[in-house]
């Protein structure tokens, strides 16, 4: 196994159950990926991912995987509300979680009678692309037929020219069937996942239709918590970690997958690999049966790690999208204290899309004065704050150019696809958020069932039921 990222210890832990016996090498020295944590002077900020969606992925891993759930290795808490808004002309808009009535309740009172009618019917047509493109997207190997996933499932309005020529992009979708300020929240919740709505398929509304049906989730005491929870149910599997040990190379012997090289020069013998890191790190033979071996253009981010003094507010909200013309801020306020060395202090971050596929970052005095729209008194508060840049990503995790990939998405002729995870070699997979289904907490966890299942049952496999 190459990386100790959530879509490789997912695999990991999986496989060993099946009864294989499983050695995970990590360039790095510790676990996670990208679900990292940084510590200082009592404060503790999540360096990647800060909340999960699809928590039914990782609820099913620690049912396969072992005897205690989900729930008795780490305290689950739904965001409520969902998301704050700040628009760029200074409209904010809070949405609660879970209720489509008192959301659109919240949008009526915010652009006038009929917004949240309008919200909720976009809403709708999102959830059937998600019905028709779950099991394929998300649940099953990529299929051979794969270019059947290039046409966009989102059901075009009739009333509309433009959208019977050609399908439409998310941005066109957010002007012409919510319009002005209704449509941004709309693009702000997929700009989020670092997709740019003027290019990306109409099908990326199902991203905010997933929030909203299933709910943002947080880690008591941080995302990391279930970055180390998924490592010890590994553990209980018995499965192998060696880490500061990268690899080198994928060995090929007999036309198929046979160890690996590492750094240093050692090899290693296995009967199957597993690459849980972007596969354009190695020197194997990896296209994946006419997939794109690339998979979409991804955007890197910027972050601020920010330690104030003075209590969080009882009217803050966990996550705000700060809007405006040069970039959109995600300014995470958890609410807890594991993050933070008392009651009188608070643990702060904030982001913002850059590099390949985003515009450049604003300097991190800008970035300040941006979350200050969404932490009043911020710069008064403000003790010290660290920034990270796609440098430091590319750092952590080896990805090129600190790059975050996004989830998959049909639509846009394959564009948004990942390579399958099965490889031109026999013997070798792929996991993790560079492989299909892309990238996120919840859809590289889905690749552990993809991968264990493709070892276990061969070809014969079709995905979970």
């Amino acid at each position: 196994m190459i990386g100790a990222g959530m879509g490789a210890m997912a695999t990991a832990a999986r496989l060993a159950v099946a009864g294989h016996q499983v050695t995970v090498y990590e360039r790095g020295s510790t676990y996670g990926g990208s679900v990292g944590r940084h510590e200082q002077d009592g404060f503790a900020f999540d360096t990647g991912p800060g909340l999960l969606h699809l928590p039914a992925v990782y609820r099913d891993l620690f049912v396969k995987t072992g005897k205690r759930p989900l729930e008795d290795c780490v305290e689950l808490v739904q965001v409520d509300p969902a998301v704050r808004h700040v628009l760029a002309d200074g409209t904010v808009v809070t949405l609660p979680a879970g209720s489509r009535g008192a959301a659109a309740a919240v949008l009526d009172e915010a652009f006038g009678p009929g917004a949240g009618e309008r919200w909720n019917e976009v809403l709708g047509r999102a959830r059937d692309a998600w019905n028709a493109t779950r099991r394929p997207l998300l649940e099953e190997p990529l299929r051979p037929d794969w270019q059947v996933l290039g046409a966009d499932p989102y059901p075009a309005l009739r009333k509309s020219g433009l959208l019977r020529r050609r399908p439409p992009t998310l941005a066109e979708v957010a002007d012409r069937e919510l319009g002005g300020r209704l449509g941004e929240l709309l693009a702000a919740r997929v700009r989020a996942y670092g997709l740019d709505p003027a290019t990306a398929p109409a099908s990326a509304a199902v991203l905010p239709y997933m929030e909203q049906t299933f709910g943002s989730w947080y880690v008591r005491g941080g995302m990391r918590a279930l970055a180390t929870a998924v490592y010890e149910r590994c553990l209980e599997r018995k499965v192998a970690f060696v880490f500061d040990a990268p690899v080198r190379e994928v060995l090929e012997r007999d036309g198929r997958a046979a160890g690996l090289l590492l750094a240093d020069g050692v090899e290693t013998a296995a009967d199957f690999v597993v690459c849980g890191v972007d596969p354009r790190q190695l020197r194997a033979p990896l296209p994946a049966g006419g997939v794109p071996a690339r998979g979409p253009e991804a955007a890197g981010r910027t972050t601020l790690l920010l330690a104030l003094r003075g209590a969080r507010p009882a009217d803050a909200v966990h996550r705000t999208l700060v809007h405006s013309p040069e970039t959109q801020l995600t300014v995470l306020r958890p609410d807890d204290p594991a993050l933070r060395p008392g009651a009188d202090h608070e643990a702060v971050t904030v982001s913002a899309l850059c590099g390949p596929g985003g515009r450049p970052a604003p300097r991190a005095e800008a970035l300040l004065d941006l979350a200050a729209r969404a932490v009043p008194g911020l710069r008064e508060r403000l003790l010290w704050s660290r920034e990270r840049t796609p440098a430091d990503i590319e750092a952590d995790t080896g990805a090129a150019g600190g790059a975050v990939p996004p989830p998959a998405l049909a639509g846009a002729g394959g564009a948004l696809l990942y390579p399958a995870n099965t490889t031109a070699l026999p013997g070798l997979f792929l996991a993790g958020g560079w492989a299909h289904p892309g990238g996120g907490l919840a859809h590289a966890g889905m690749t552990g069932a993809l991968v264990a299942g493709l070892i276990v049952e061969g070809a014969r496999f079709r995905g979970s039921q």
